[in-house]
């Protein structure tokens, strides 16, 4: 479905429904604004909201882009936002990172958002708001906080859950030998992660811009909230950050373990080479086909040989074993 909702609201509470397939009709008050909702819309229905609200030619490309990444532009008296959506999917190689975009042009008395591949929809937030009249009636530019920051939170979601992931695997790390999958996992998810990072970085931009700058469409009782927004965004920058040094140390880590069992199995395997190497040398000696050996007619001869290997891998062994290479 292209069109989701578009409703009229007048002093926060809801006045009338949309029909897009209409002519929009034309506010009556000051205090009236408009809330559209589009989904993958299609080229007539941008078309009829582009010539009504004066949408700028090069946002409304830009709002057709679902690979666009997060910024904000004023085009005169609309304001165009642009924001990337994180969800988790389920793929080949385990649960991966998705993104949606979710395109917002603002005005004094409309907001329209327009979503691509995002799966969270925005009925709860527009239930939230239409439940709360008070909140509602600051207009759209409180709607456009409540739809960020209702994206942030879904930030803090994937992180939540990416994060019980790496905590999983650094204990596997520990525990045991990481296998081929798990290993490629870990490589998978740290270029998430990393993918994840080139979007917030221009988030947390777009953030810091609305605090920082002064926007005809937003008026100064929202700017609390906006700061609210931004800080919201640098914590999971932060997060994330913190996931990829911790992807790191557990890569690392799983390596300096593999490189010290090795190295235990390669000095048990000396070890017993060592001690292997006296019965070995002794019959080699005693293999050797010469005619005249003084040892050959000694009649405990037998016996001391074996006395011999026996004694010194007896001695070979303690040592090694106190010394912790067996």
């Amino acid at each position: 479905m292209t069109v989701i909702a578009a409703r009229v609201y007048r002093e926060g509470r809801l006045l009338s429904e949309v029909d897009l397939s209409k002519p929009i009709p034309t506010l009556e008050k000051k205090e009236d604004f408009i809330w559209i909702g589009l989904h993958d819309p299609d080229a007539a229905t941008i078309k009829t909201v582009q010539q009504h609200f004066g949408l700028h030619e090069l946002a409304v490309e830009d709002a057709l882009d679902p690979r666009h990444l997060p910024k904000m532009e004023n085009y005169g008296d609309t304001l165009f936002v642009v924001a990337r959506t994180v969800h988790l999917e389920d793929g080949n190689g385990g649960t991966r990172i998705a993104y949606g975009n979710t395109a917002i042009f603002l005005g004094r008395q409309f907001i329209i958002t327009v979503r691509h591949g995002s799966m969270r929809s925005h009925a709860p937030i527009r239930q939230q708001l239409e439940a709360t009249p008070w909140l509602l009636k600051h207009g759209p530019d409180y709607v456009l906080h409540a739809i960020l920051d209702f994206i942030v939170d879904g930030y803090f979601e994937v992180i939540d859950l990416v994060e019980e992931q790496v905590l999983v695997m650094e204990d596997q790390a520990l525990e045991s030998f990481l296998n081929r999958e798990q290993t490629a996992r870990l490589f998978t998810l740290r270029r998430d992660l990393f993918r994840l990072t080139r979007i917030l970085g221009p988030m947390e931009d777009l953030a810091n811009r609305f605090v920082n700058i002064d926007l005809p469409q937003l008026d100064s009782e929202i700017d609390p909230y906006l700061r609210d927004l931004a800080d919201h965004v640098r914590r999971v920058n932060y997060r994330v950050a913190g996931l990829r040094d911790t992807l790191t140390s557990v890569i690392e880590t799983s390596g300096l373990l593999e490189q010290q069992r090795q190295g235990v199995i390669t000095r048990q395997l000396a070890a017993w080479a060592a001690i292997l190497a006296v019965p070995t040398a002794i019959a080699g000696i005693y293999g050797m086909n010469f005619r005249f050996m003084p040892e050959l007619e000694w009649r405990y001869g037998y016996v001391a040989v074996w006395g011999v290997i026996l004694l010194v891998c007896v001695t070979l062994y303690v040592r090694f074993k106190r010394s912790g290479w067996l």
